[in-house]
């Protein structure tokens, strides 16, 4: 922790007041574990197995084919889900290099913002794999730290609301999306339940109904399941790297069966891997939408030098990008915005909901990539709806929400890759 900053001293203190309790705690009481916001897409207090077994198949075998319109609730997905099928190959090892720009891994966030939506318990997870530190202040580019001070304001209605910036900045290959136990379940109810939409016609059909509501609920939907995804490979990599995981210290520990569980077809919310897909196409569309606001930051010196900017077009000059297929999801939520324009503040004013929520996430690595997966999202519902339903101006589009949005992607391309 660096004292010298307000925030670093405020953590300090607290964990200072509560040593006693640290002291008394073990690593083997691994009470957290994370980037699962929640461990499932619905809720269950099926008891997990408690015997792990000494090999887990690899959960790539565990396919879940979309391609068949049949097997779809929104048959138009289908020509969009086969052409990302096709492209993942070429297009996710892309964002293994994308991470390594500061541009895209350093995030200034308040990591001690309160919980305003639900009563908790004065509960911090205290294990290593779920805390994060900020970097030190020269490791982050003064254009960077620049140009989040002077784009620090935001509309009061708009989609967005993101931490105003500080000198403590987090870096997301410092601290990788992980599976630390953590147990999010109360934040997931709240956001499906409170924040989603369930009258009228959603109320007989959430994802599906003739509604931008459904729309959002579709998006948020895939969220979940992108998270469930992290969770999912992190249990397996644990599982490469240590052959088992402890079930003392964690409550999940059969990747197999928790995928069958959050992401199969039978299990809990069977069209969360449709969901995903859905998702993926919003933030591939809003990402081309995008792109010249990019590749002028490129031209700039915004992103990085020569071979830091050659690393995004190729990305943004992917053919996937310009895929015709990828743009049902965002044409399906435009047609339904545009028929009720109305009420889009609804859809704004939960977004900022969706966002301020992940200040209740207990679990600071969890807090820190929920805050950058929701940005990004909101961030491709800002271009894809605007104020009125026919798109945001991406002239107003801050650093940190593009940063968010490419970044949001790459999650969503590796957690589409689980799947294949």
């Amino acid at each position: 922790l660096r004292p010298n900053t307000f925030q670093g001293q405020q953590l300090r203190e607290r964990m200072t007041m509560n040593m006693p309790l640290l002291h008394a705690m073990t690593w083997c009481i691994a009470l957290c574990g994370c980037h699962a916001l929640l461990p499932s897409l619905k809720f269950s207090t099926t008891v997990r197995s408690q015997i792990v077994p000494p090999y887990a198949p690899p959960i790539a075998s565990r396919h879940v084919s979309l391609s068949a319109s049949a097997s779809l609730n929104d048959a138009s997905l289908a020509p969009g889900i086969r052409a990302i099928d096709s492209a993942l190959p070429t297009l996710a090892p892309l964002f293994d290099e994308l991470r390594a720009l500061p541009y895209f891994r350093l995030y200034s966030c308040d990591m001690l913002a309160s919980c305003e939506y639900l009563p908790q318990d004065l509960f911090e997870c205290y294990t290593e794999s779920c805390e994060i530190y900020p970097v030190d202040d020269d490791e982050v580019p003064s254009e960077i730290k620049n140009s989040d001070f002077q784009e620090h304001q935001f509309e009061l209605d708009g989609w967005a609301r993101w931490d105003m910036p500080s000198d403590d900045y987090y870096d997301t290959s410092l601290f990788p999306e992980d599976y630390t136990g953590y147990d999010g379940s109360e934040i997931w109810r709240f956001i499906h339940d409170r924040i989603g939409f369930h009258e009228g016609a959603m109320s007989t059909d959430e994802y599906d109904a003739d509604d931008w509501k459904a729309d959002f609920n579709k998006a948020v939907s895939g969220l979940h399941a992108m998270v469930s995804a992290q969770v999912i490979m992190g249990m397996q990599k644990k599982i490469n790297h240590d052959g088992a995981i402890d079930p003392a210290s964690y409550e999940w520990t059969d990747p197999s069966a928790e995928f069958e569980r959050r992401l199969g077809p039978q299990g809990e919310t069977p069209e969360a891997v449709e969901n995903l897909y859905f998702t993926m196409m919003l933030l591939l569309s809003a990402v081309r939408a995008a792109r010249e606001r990019l590749l002028m930051d490129c031209d700039m010196g915004n992103i990085g030098d020569s071979k830091a900017c050659q690393t995004l077009r190729s990305i943004l000059e992917h053919p996937l990008l310009d895929d015709p297929n990828i743009e049902a999801a965002s044409h399906r939520l435009r047609q339904h915005a545009l028929k009720d324009s109305n009420n889009l503040w609804e859809a704004r004013m939960r977004t900022r909901d969706l966002m301020r929520i992940m200040n209740c996430v207990q679990c600071n690595k969890c807090r820190f990539h929920g805050k950058i997966s929701t940005l990004g999202l909101s961030t491709a519902l800002q271009l894809t709806v605007g104020h009125r339903g026919d798109g945001g101006d991406v002239t107003k589009i801050h650093r940190v929400e593009l940063a968010a949005l490419v970044t949001a992607l790459g999650k969503f391309s590796s957690g589409i890759g689980l799947c294949l």
